[in-house]
């Protein structure tokens, strides 16, 4: 069963219009990328290319059994097979204290804050349980939406449960991942803006670039957000009625393959 579409007019029963933007963290706000390639280093230096190697094999298969990147329980399994490795405390200690604070986006503080003067400022998240809140914590991005954070396995799932906790006449969707945007975007049509930052290594990525139709906003990175208004944003979102189907060129098929190469 769909989830209930937002409304898709702004009320004019109030002096503005309650607009909420959710945000998403990794390569839309934060630079992931770079965080994955410190890490690479990382291990590479402490326990060899090889084990290196199998760290990232463990993390993709349990990417794939879970849904979403979970780097220390990646770690978890890797010390199954390496129990006497004394670097582990090195490479976990590396994780949970990594200054991901020097890894935003220029002008991502920026964009927040000119979110919560238009609105609502929400970080909407997929992810694990502790690293994942970690990250944002200690990026600042905890207290700059001030508190408003939503973590999910799929986020895309738990649009209910969204317009549940923070209810709008109209949502704003940030995000790096244009099959989350296309997915939203056919449950609450004109009820909310999707918006693609072309950040990280998905965003020129011709398949997913073909295998979905285009947002209703498209950036070179977000701090560009800085040059719409709020009542811009809201109108390109309703413009589009929300018939957003996948292309047919390349069908569910191709889909599903995005879905298991984006983190």
């Amino acid at each position: 069963m769909k989830p209930k579409r937002p409304p898709s007019r702004i009320s004019r029963n109030t002096t503005a219009p309650r607009v909420v933007f959710l945000l998403d963290v990794d390569n839309t706000l934060l630079d992931n990328d770079r965080v994955a390639a410190d890490l690479r280093r990382h291990l590479e230096r402490e326990v060899g290319r090889a084990c290196e190697r199998q760290y990232w094999a463990i993390f993709e298969r349990l990417r794939a059994e879970l849904g979403y990147a979970d780097y220390l329980g990646a770690l978890q399994r890797y010390r199954i097979e390496h129990a006497h490795d004394h670097n582990l405390f090195s490479i976990s200690s590396y994780l949970v204290n990594y200054p991901f604070e020097n890894r935003l986006y220029p002008n991502a503080l920026d964009v927040v804050e000119r979110c919560q003067e238009w609105g609502i400022a929400v970080i909407l998240s997929d992810g694990d349980v502790v690293f994942q809140p970690r990250k944002i914590e200690r990026s600042g991005l905890f207290e700059a939406v001030e508190r408003n954070v939503m973590i999910y396995v799929h986020k895309e799932h738990e649009l209910k449960e969204i317009e549940r906790r923070f209810p709008a006449d109209h949502y704003v969707l940030v995000d790096d991942k244009l099959r989350i945007l296309t997915a939203v975007k056919q449950a609450w049509g004109p009820g909310v803006t999707t918006v693609f930052p072309r950040q990280g290594h998905y965003a020129n990525d011709l398949d997913i670039l073909r295998a979905f139709p285009p947002p209703d906003v498209t950036l070179d990175r977000i701090g560009d957000l800085l040059g719409y208004d709020v009542d811009k944003l809201v109108s390109v979102g309703q413009e589009r009625k929300g018939k957003v189907e996948t292309k047919k060129a390349k069908g569910s098929a191709a889909s599903a393959r995005t879905a298991q190469k984006e983190e």
